[in-house]
């Protein structure tokens, strides 16, 4: 006599039927953040990219594609190669002047910092970030307009006044202080995990502090200097606020151009769209190279 719990053949043959097969799963714990990254990002980056072939558009036109003129007109004519080039050097700029600033700063809270003080010096150096970045930059303008915070103390103390607003460094300053704990952040939690053990072995084979420092302390970190610099050129290249602010006229970039394109007098949307595809194949082409050579540097390591 079977007992009630025993199924029969042909009952485990339907349940298996019935089974979700495993190659799907995959596709069932990614297919709502596929959904939502292919309608708030694929979607609409293939319609500017459509926008970006149809030369001269402006909103309420057919959209029609038809060549590759926009992005000709970016290369052809000087002022819009002046902008891409002034771009790329406010966001490179910015990418050195924060991992020059930031990596002592990481380097002293991963390593110098008792661990029960770290989080709260973590929080206290990325405080500024809970502020909006157009306080910030207002503030910054406040501190280097030519009767700010900065000039009356350089000329309390007889030194000459400084006039950099509206003028790059005042850019390459708001936003490489905006950009800043971002680079901070990356490099503390790779620095955090250095073996010191191996700059002990260098010490005791005779190298003295700068070498240790190069041969030691910067490859194991080199995954974390590439992180930082990424994310700080991404951010940089598409900042609209500091450059706007600060720069004044002078300082035009990508960005702003962008802006003028679609909300401004000139109302050029496939040329924004040829610009805005611009912005996207360099970040692309960035992290390509991390993905390709960050991973190398950190397997060799």
């Amino acid at each position: 006599m079977s007992s009630p719990a025993s199924t029969s053949p042909s009952e485990s043959t339907v349940s298996k039927d019935l089974a979700t097969p495993r190659w799907l799963e995959p596709f069932a714990l990614l297919g709502p953040a596929g959904i939502w990254l292919g309608l708030m990002l694929v979607i609409p980056a293939l319609l500017i990219f459509e926008l970006s072939l149809v030369p001269g558009i402006r909103p309420g036109e057919v959209v029609n594609p038809s060549g590759l003129e926009n992005y000709f007109q970016i290369f052809r004519e000087d002022v819009y190669r002046q902008v891409v080039w002034r771009s790329l050097g406010f966001a490179l700029g910015t990418t050195a002047i924060c991992l020059a600033l930031g990596f002592p700063v990481a380097y002293f809270i991963a390593q110098m910092v008792p661990k029960k003080w770290r989080n709260l010096v973590l929080v206290g150096f990325v405080l500024p970030l809970w502020t909006s970045s157009l306080l910030r930059s207002y503030a910054w303008i406040t501190i280097l307009r030519p009767t700010g915070v900065l000039n009356s103390f350089l000329t309390s103390l007889g030194l000459p006044a400084l006039d950099i607003l509206n003028r790059p460094p005042a850019v390459f300053i708001g936003m490489s202080y905006s950009l800043l704990p971002y680079m901070v952040l990356i490099l503390y939690a790779s620095l955090e995990k250095l073996d010191r053990r191996l700059l002990e072995a260098a010490a005791d084979l005779g190298a003295n502090p700068l070498q240790s420092f190069w041969k030691v302390t910067v490859p194991q970190s080199l995954p974390g200097i590439a992180a930082g610099c990424l994310l700080v050129f991404i951010t940089g290249l598409g900042d609209f606020i500091d450059p706007e602010l600060l720069g004044g006229a002078s300082s035009m970039t990508m960005a702003r151009l962008i802006y003028n394109q679609f909300l401004g007098v000139t109302r050029n949307w496939g040329f924004g769209s040829a610009l805005s595809m611009m912005i996207v194949l360099a970040v692309s082409l960035a992290i390509a190279l991390l993905l390709k050579y960050g991973d190398r540097s950190s397997a060799n390591l």
